[in-house]
C-alpha cells in the first residue's frame, strides 16, 4: 500500500491559497480540482478550512510536524526557497544537515514542508 492524501485544515483559505498555489506546482504538483493538488503518481494534497473556535496548529503539539519531500539535486531546494521568496513568502535559510541540503517552509498557519536533497549513500530524517 502507498499513501493516496493528505488533508490541511488552514485557518482562511483566502489566505493559504496564494501560498499552496505557488508551493504545490513547485513541488511538481497540478491542480486537480478546487483546493486539490496531485502528483503525477497519485498522491492527492487537499486544502480545506478549518472550523471556527478550533486550535490553530502547534509544531510541537500532537499532530504533523511537518510534511517533507525529496530533490533529486541541491539546486532544486534552492529553487524552491527562491521561488517562495520571489512570490513575496518569508522564507528561512537553506540548512546542511549531516550533508543533506534542506529547506523548511512554513504556509501562513505555521504548518511546516521541507524539501531535502539527501546524497547517494546519506540517510536523514528528521
Amino acid at each position: 500500500m502507498k499513501p493516496d492524501h493528505l488533508t490541511l485544515l488552514v485557518t482562511s483559505l483566502e489566505r493559504s491559497m496564494p501560498y499552496y498555489g505557488t508551493l504545490l506546482p513547485a513541488l511538481g504538483f497540478a491542480r486537480s480540482k478546487p483546493h486539490v493538488w496531485s502528483s503525477a503518481d497519485g498522491f492527492h494534497l487537499q486544502i480545506l478550512e478549518a472550523r471556527a473556535g478550533t486550535r490553530p496548529y502547534e509544531r510541537y503539539g500532537a499532530g504533523m510536524n511537518h510534511l517533507g519531500f525529496s530533490a533529486s539535486t541541491p539546486e532544486e531546494v534552492h529553487a524552491l526557497r527562491a521561488t517562495l521568496s520571489m512570490a513575496g513568502f518569508a522564507v528561512a535559510d537553506v540548512q546542511d544537515i549531516d550533508g543533506a541540503i534542506a529547506f523548511f517552509a512554513k504556509d501562513p498557519d505555521g504548518i511546516r514542508f521541507e524539501l531535502t536533497y539527501t546524497p547517494p549513500g546519506a540517510s536523514v530524517v528528521d
